[in-house]
């Protein structure tokens, strides 16, 4: 389906767009139990993507989009430990990327960019769907490792009779 790929390239652009507004400002953690749904429709636009694998090269697409997501777990990773988490005074938990956050950034997209280029190289023709899934594999591990990071700071809840 031609028009497949344009609308992978726009999700893709879209996602990029509200990840990058959201690490650049202060973001109030909510404790949504729906931090995984944009990962997760990432996730599933990435798999319907017919060009996840070029069959002419199974193995070596398999492996390259495997790298991909290696690369988008690690990237997940390492954004998240680079990010700031602080409690306000009214219990709130906030989040903000830092400078090195921004270096997480470059370096994942560098790394995407030579597994691309590699790829091109030896002949293989990937979709947007690899991209697609790697940026998944990232907002998944990012979203899961500051839910995780939130839950120590914000204040248990207080059980039935007053006891915690």
């Amino acid at each position: 389906m031609p028009g497949f790929g344009f609308a992978n390239a726009l999700l893709i652009l879209a996602a990029l767009v509200l990840v990058v507004i959201r690490q650049t400002k202060p973001q109030r953690m909510t404790g949504s139990k729906r931090w995984w749904l944009v990962p997760a429709v990432l996730a599933y636009a990435a798999v319907k993507d017919t060009g996840l694998v070029d069959t002419h090269h199974e193995a070596a697409s398999t492996a390259l989009l495997g790298c991909e997501v290696l690369v988008g777990l690690l990237m997940g990773v390492a954004w998240a430990r680079t990010s700031h988490v602080w409690t306000e005074q009214d219990g709130s938990v906030w989040t903000r990327g830092t400078k090195a956050t921004v270096g997480v950034w470059v370096v994942g997209i560098a790394a995407r960019l030579g597994l691309m280029g590699a790829g091109l190289l030896i002949g293989i023709h990937q979709g947007t769907g690899a991209l697609l899934l790697a940026l998944a594999a990232s907002l998944l591990v990012r979203a899961g490792l500051l839910e995780l990071r939130a839950r120590s700071l914000r204040p248990a809840p207080a059980l039935a009779g007053g006891v915690r």
